[in-house]
């Protein structure tokens, strides 16, 4: 069983009257425990396809399943997933820590339960010291944090993460990285999207490039070891389009 498996998936939207492509056929096999990489450049479809994964958004074809299970039918399963938008809806009336408790007692955790992990989990991202200040008052590379600890509050089995590395500086990414890696320590599955190639390829198992709307490529990082990452990717995109020619 795939912690996430998608296959054939298609999705369009109306734009001007006319109907446009923005997946065309995008086929993934996430295995349970690994942390896999999602990438490729802005518009290629990368935060379509995790919308479509967790029901965010309607397809027009394909097949998607989340341990085993298709979300739209088994709604239990969303208490087992984790999700960290690129830019997570916050209440900026609450602390940083009161974030964290709403979005436990959200996931049905018992109060004492969450006290003590919305506590282990700011500190985790460094946010310990900012936990009763108010969230109007975090940066934006703050807030991305917290909101990655709002992801795992409840302790998910799959996490996806959305550009998670966007607003940080090399210390964050760095704390998010190791992050990641103890998650995948614990059994986590992670699944992640990001155009920044250099940050991620040093911990991802497995990864898949989307371009043009589609899958292009899909292996184990091992299988690039040794290459440039970037040139790799170029150099796919470049052999897609003269097939397409």
């Amino acid at each position: 069983m795939y912690a996430i498996y998608v296959e054939g998936l298609k999705k369009s939207f109306k734009v001007n009257f006319k109907k446009v492509d923005v997946l065309k056929q995008v086929d993934l096999k996430v295995n349970q425990g690994e942390i896999y990489w999602f990438i490729g450049p802005n518009g290629a479809g990368k935060t379509t396809t995790i919308k479509c994964i967790l029901g965010f958004l309607k397809y027009d074809a394909g097949n998607i399943e989340i341990l085993g299970k298709q979300p739209t039918k088994n709604k239990e399963v969303f208490s087992k997933i984790g999700f960290a938008p690129e830019n997570t809806y916050f209440y900026d009336h609450l602390t940083g820590e009161e974030f964290l408790l709403f979005m436990g007692m959200l996931a049905g955790m018992k109060k004492t339960e969450i006290a003590l992990r919305a506590i282990a989990l700011l500190e985790k991202v460094g946010l310990l010291d900012a936990r009763k200040k108010l969230i109007k008052s975090y940066s934006k590379w703050m807030k991305q944090r917290l909101g990655i600890a709002a992801a795992i509050i409840n302790d998910p089995q799959v996490i996806f993460f959305d550009e998670p590395m966007s607003w940080l500086d090399p210390l964050g990414r760095i704390l998010v990285k190791d992050l990641i890696k103890q998650l995948k320590s614990q059994g986590k599955t992670i699944f992640f999207n990001t155009h920044i190639l250099s940050d991620v390829q040093e911990i991802a198992d497995r990864f898949s490039m989307i371009y043009n709307w589609k899958i292009i490529f899909e292996g184990a990082v091992g299988d690039v070891k040794g290459q440039n990452l970037e040139e790799f990717f170029i150099k796919k995109v470049n052999e897609v389009k003269i097939e397409a020619h």
